[in-house]
């Protein structure tokens, strides 16, 4: 099985380096690149067809769900996946309405985000 591609998008950059080592200790995932830039992080996902993209909204510049549209508007093939540190409804609810496929928070476990990365690529058939 081919290993699935994701790019990280997030200002914090010790917060960038743990998600790599967590994703790529797993051998299911292979972190095409990290950036705290979405605009850099838009040039890399459509450079390196990454699958999935883990973005933070939450930035200082507020561009977040900017950047998420832009992601949607530029790699229509990449699913975008909101990896954030704390939950905000609104902020949710216009996410998942711009286009983004999860909403998730970063504290979950390794093994979890595995799983939804996963089943955002080939969503598991219903039972």
């Amino acid at each position: 099985m081919r290993k699935l591609r994701v790019l990280i998008i997030d200002e914090h950059q010790t917060v960038c380096q743990a998600l790599e080592n967590r994703l790529q200790s797993s051998g299911e995932v292979d972190v095409v690149g990290r950036t705290g830039s979405w605009q850099e992080g838009i040039r890399i996902a459509a450079e390196r067809s990454a699958d999935v993209v883990l973005l933070e909204t939450k930035r200082s510049d507020n561009e977040g769900m900017a950047a998420l549209r832009r992601l949607q508007e530029e790699c229509a093939y990449t699913y975008v996946v909101v990896l954030t540190s704390y939950p905000n409804a609104q902020e949710k609810k216009e996410a998942l309405a711009a286009g983004a496929s999860r909403y998730l928070l970063k504290d979950i476990g390794s093994d979890y985000l595995i799983q939804e990365i996963r089943d955002v690529v080939q969503p598991r058939a219903a039972i």
